[in-house]
């Protein structure tokens, strides 16, 4: 089996990925086990003692946890493309799909599923071992299997017909088709934006409208007040799952929706309610939705254009030990399993962005609310309800984390309290 320079590249890429991922997980547990016996006093009043020791254990498990699943799906990738059982892999199924478009077409789905089958059991252990554990997973294996199955039947029936789209263009435009391929995604996207809390998401959860009353008519009027015109607020059963809490909206124009989780209407006051809102509705009221659409738009045309040039070249294919008469198909394939190994080193710059999305959200709700107390309660009681790191190491959360911390959410809302 031949070696290539292509893959002595690959294999260095992914080893310093792996260090890298290491060592901040290092720093981060460092950090957490300096400060197990006593919160700190910027977040001491967030969470008592006996839940503070929890959320110490539950982030120090779930680092060693992530940091296994790390080095196990590494190690995957490297024998997918490594010591290349890929390719014969992959030339089973295009002998047993043929040549025609959607064949190929079929060809990638079937090689995905295949190649996502080794990562099932963390899945499974992620749910039902670390969460069992400290007191979140509510699902069941029955429910787990069965998001599983409908997740896998959603892709297929969503990607399949956009993969033959793409491949169609190139038959048509075979110079320009990664233009109209992106063009034809970001339509898609759009649509899924307007359509997916109406068929998507019910497949997986029950959306039920908020009953009349008090809150609802409270969350109506801060819409109002701030100009957030949607059409319904709902309510998600989160709670059979897990008892993770969250809120979002969805849909533009009057598809627009409000929807919060079971789990937060039960863990949080009508004040903090609203105040979380609030700051949801600070990302529509700052632009922030269509700027991240136009950044994730740019990319993907990026993204697109390095497709097509990889595709033109010899080099790429041979160098992964494939031909170069495999074609798009196979360049699509490894594009999607290599391209993390360079865009991880930009994930600070997107959570710099981020970040400044999520202060500027906070300042809205502080505005529209009048008073820093709601929405730093709430975010004290989601910190505590979810076990969150209340120490994470500063280069941790520089690399990984896309909100500031609590300790500086905080500083910056009181810093825009006139003394």
């Amino acid at each position: 089996m031949t070696w290539t320079p292509l893959l002595t590249a690959f294999t260095v890429l992914l080893a310093l990925q792996l260090l890298a991922e290491t060592w901040l997980d290092a720093l981060n547990r460092k950090n957490v086990r300096a400060h197990a016996n006593a919160a700190p006093e910027g977040v001491r009043e967030v969470m008592d003692a006996e839940t503070y020791a929890k959320s110490v254990r539950y982030t120090l498990a779930k680092s060693v946890f992530g940091e296994w699943q790390g080095w196990y799906d590494a190690a995957w990738l490297f024998a997918w493309l490594g010591l290349g059982l890929l390719p014969p892999l992959y030339h089973f199924f295009a002998g047993a799909f043929g040549a025609s478009l959607p064949g190929q077409a079929a060809v990638l789905c079937v090689v995905g599923l295949v190649m996502a089958l080794p990562g099932l059991p963390w899945s499974w252990a992620a749910q039902f071992k670390l969460e069992a554990k400290f007191g979140f997973n509510k699902s069941t294996l029955k429910l787990w299997v069965t998001d599983l199955v409908k997740g896998t039947a959603v892709g297929l029936v969503l990607g399949y017909p956009l993969l033959c789209l793409v491949l169609w263009f190139v038959r048509w435009q075979p110079q320009w088709w990664w233009l109209w391929a992106w063009a034809a995604l970001m339509i898609f996207q759009l649509v899924m934006v307007a359509l997916a809390p109406r068929l998507i998401m019910p497949l997986f959860n029950k959306l039920t409208p908020m009953p009349e009353g008090e809150l609802r008519e409270q969350l109506l009027t801060l819409a109002e007040r701030t100009g957030f015109h949607c059409s319904a607020i709902d309510v998600m059963d989160g709670s059979k799952r897990s008892t993770h809490s969250n809120a979002f909206f969805t849909g533009f124009g009057r598809f627009r929706r409000i929807v919060l989780f079971d789990t937060l209407i039960a863990q949080l006051s009508s004040k903090e309610l609203e105040a979380v809102l609030a700051h949801e509705i600070g990302h529509y009221r700052r632009g922030h939705v269509p700027k991240m659409l136009v950044v994730s738009a740019l990319m993907s045309l990026v993204g697109f254009g390095v497709i097509a040039w990889l595709a033109q070249q010899d080099w790429f294919y041979t160098g992964f030990r494939f031909s170069s008469s495999d074609g798009l198909p196979v360049a699509l394939l490894l594009f999607a399993l290599v391209a993390e190994l360079v865009t991880f080193w930009l994930h600070p710059l997107g959570n710099i962005w981020s970040r400044k999305h999520e202060y500027e959200a906070d300042a809205f709700a502080l505005a529209a609310m009048g008073d820093v107390a709601p929405l730093v309660g709430a975010l004290r009681k989601l910190h505590e309800k979810n076990l969150s790191n209340l120490t994470p190491h500063p280069a941790y959360s520089f690399f990984h984390y896309s909100h500031p911390t609590l300790v500086e959410r905080e500083a910056a809302m009181r810093a825009l309290v006139p003394a």
